[in-house]
């Protein structure tokens, strides 16, 4: 059939979430999802979102519920400057409807097509998603066990509109930079002119101790800095924010304003109420203690039923995901029917790459299902590993993979 409609050119290169495709999946009985990045919903504070909810409504109803100011709820960027760790003036925080609408205002100011963007191998799929419809020339930057490769960054920084860079606990395979590693990236971008943009959804999800200072801190007129409230509140309120210099923050609340003219006011009012008196404080600690004691049965998981198969995996820090890479000649993606046939999903790691894949990784999310889950998925996915391998290969014990290792 005919139609009178014509896409434009940036539309061809939007696609669908590989992710949210295979939560589609995990919608059938019985599947026990190791894919989506969804928080625990144990973790939602819903006794303290319903007295701040009557709260805001007797107090200032009204005005919560009106139309309101573009950068966000005054008191709510007071609070997002106060509590990181580089001074930083309100003015410079802009609240946004998740951190994924962050990432879609920066492509929109900071890229034009053919721009040359750079990303970790592999990235987060989210963004880029959020910069294709800008049609950049996206390139993946070699990772080593300490982050990103200087020698590789210093060949392709060069000209680059800027790097996107997750420090923390990163999705898709939970690395985290150490101090030498952001000392020396945050060096190396600025001395080849590479502006940074930093996104620290998971920072405050640490087991054992928290990660080292973010890389806006070390050079804050190089880094535009992401944050989220999804991870430590509830995804459902869609809040995140970015912090900004003050040379390009006029440009990116204009793009705000065209795009939706501001974040829910009501939402915004609601999260602030809960913020105010020390929340996360209390509450935080109790969801990296849930989160810890689910890496660690998945973790053991895997060390019982991978063991002898050549699967490697890393063991996070903190977070909500890990990396796994499976044994030589297999396919993440064309395993995936084998897997959820048993009840168990996952999401093959070709996605997160912006360049060539590696068609074994995939990753697993270790906080959403519970620990029963998670052991029945995990002993689901080696059942399904063990019935792909060729019957007379040999291979060799499981052992731990390091971060970032890519084929």
């Amino acid at each position: 059939m005919s139609t009178p409609w014509t896409l434009a050119r940036r539309a061809e290169r939007m696609n669908p979430s590989v992710i949210r495709e295979i939560l589609k999946l995990t919608a059938q009985p019985g599947i026990i999802s190791l894919a989506g990045g969804l928080p625990s919903p144990r973790t939602f504070p819903v006794d303290a979102f319903a007295r701040a909810c009557a709260e805001v409504l007797e107090r200032d109803g009204p005005a919560a519920l009106q139309y309101a100011a573009s950068e966000g709820h005054e008191p709510l960027r007071d609070w997002v400057a106060s509590h990181l760790p580089w001074d930083v003036d309100p003015d410079q925080v802009l609240i946004t409807t998740g951190s994924q609408q962050a990432l879609d205002l920066v492509g929109k100011v900071l890229i034009d097509a053919g721009s040359r963007v750079l990303v970790e191998t592999p990235t987060y799929l989210g963004a880029l998603q959020a910069f294709a419809p800008m049609e950049p020339q996206v390139e993946g930057v070699a990772c080593t066990d300490d982050g990103p490769d200087l020698a590789d960054l210093s060949v392709r920084g060069p000209g680059a509109r800027f790097m996107y860079v997750l420090p923390n606990f990163q999705n898709p395979t939970g690395r985290t930079l150490g101090e030498p590693a952001r000392q020396a990236l945050v060096e190396q971008a600025a001395r080849i002119g590479l502006p940074l943009i930093e996104d620290n959804p998971y920072g405050e999800l640490w087991f054992d101790q928290p990660p080292a200072a973010p890389l806006t801190a070390r050079h804050p007129d190089g880094c535009l800095y992401l944050g989220s409230f999804s991870k430590v509140l509830a995804p459902g309120l869609r809040l995140g924010y970015l912090v900004a210099p003050k040379a390009i923050f006029p440009k990116l609340l204009q793009a705000k304003q065209a795009a939706d003219l501001h974040t829910p006011g009501f939402n915004q009012r609601l999260a602030f109420e809960v913020l105010r008196d020390g929340f996360l404080e209390r509450h935080v600690p109790g969801v990296r203690a849930l989160y810890q004691r689910q890496c660690r049965a998945m973790l053991d998981a895997l060390s019982t039923e991978m063991a002898g198969l050549g699967a490697q995996w890393n063991a996070p820090q903190g977070g909500m995901f890990l990396w796994v890479k499976l044994p030589a000649g297999l396919d993440a993606a064309a395993l995936l029917p084998q897997a959820v046939a048993r009840g168990v999903a996952y999401v093959p790691g070709a996605a997160f790459y912006a360049g060539q894949a590696d068609p074994r990784t995939l990753r697993l999310s270790f906080v959403t299902a519970s620990e029963d889950q998670i052991r029945s998925g995990i002993a689901a996915l080696g059942a399904a590993v063990r019935e792909a391998l060729p019957r007379s290969a040999t291979v060799p014990v499981s052992r731990t993979l390091t971060p970032g290792v890519t084929a």
